[in-house]
């Protein structure tokens, strides 16, 4: 099974194909430039590089979530769009347990932290041991003193991968919950991280079709949140 997987939920943007839980191309690029500009040419490097063609790939999958909401649209409305052409089915990952992925490797408590601003962190907590990943608690945005409570009594040691690592590991130390960041060359999602949570899935039959693929954006923009705050709705009507 080849897995085609796009990955733009935050300041980097990465492909990647992989097959039966190989990674067969990765394409990466954190250089500033916005996703709309840089992923689909990225895209079709890599596989002309690896001399892999669009319609050999069994399944399209993105990080759908929680991450940047322009990060996340782009890279959604892009899988759609091969989805739809290709006649494909769609796998919607969730950003950190893709990004867990980056910590199989780790012997201990693998904690997923981006920056969602508003002092939250989008986070999720994994056990590893002997590289194989337990999910301990559900994608979320949370603020800091939660994670260090729920951690506090915790004794395996710990890793924190995500743009978030920094701050999340400065708050943990501070609060007397020992940790370490990940190296940068593991710190970070990447899209094959995303293609291989996504074969799993499309392996449980947990796939979808471009139609029913959305982000999961986990709580409300800042522009939704501007408009509440203001009184007015979120949706204009007729539109």
């Amino acid at each position: 099974m080849k897995v085609l997987a796009l990955e733009s939920s935050a300041k980097a943007v990465s492909v990647a194909v992989c097959e039966n839980g190989m990674v067969l191309a990765q394409g990466y690029q954190n250089t500033g430039l916005t996703h709309s500009v840089t992923m689909m040419p990225l895209l079709e490097n890599m596989l002309e590089k690896a001399s892999i063609k669009l319609e050999d790939c069994d399944i399209i999958a993105v990080a759908a979530g929680p991450g940047s909401f322009t990060g996340l649209r782009i890279g959604v409305s892009a899988a759609k769009g091969l989805a739809w052409a290709l006649d494909k089915p769609c796998c919607g990952v969730s950003t950190l347990e893709a990004m867990a992925e980056n910590g199989r490797s780790f012997e201990g408590t693998v904690i997923c932290a981006m920056d969602a601003r508003r002092q939250q962190i989008y986070n999720a907590i994994f056990t590893c041991h002997e590289g194989e990943l337990t999910r301990r608690c559900e994608d979320r945005a949370v603020a800091l003193e939660v994670v260090a409570e729920e951690l506090k009594n915790d004794p395996a040691p710990k890793l924190v991968l995500g743009d978030g690592a920094a701050l999340c590991c400065e708050y943990l130390n501070a609060h007397g919950v020992p940790c370490r960041m990940a190296p940068p060359q593991l710190r970070f999602q990447q899209a094959a991280g995303v293609a291989l949570v996504a074969q799993r899935m499309a392996e449980e039959g947990r796939t979808v079709s471009a139609q029913e693929l959305t982000p999961t954006y986990l709580r409300l923009s800042q522009a939704e949140r501007e408009r509440l705050e203001k009184g007015l709705p979120l949706t204009v009507e007729g539109k």
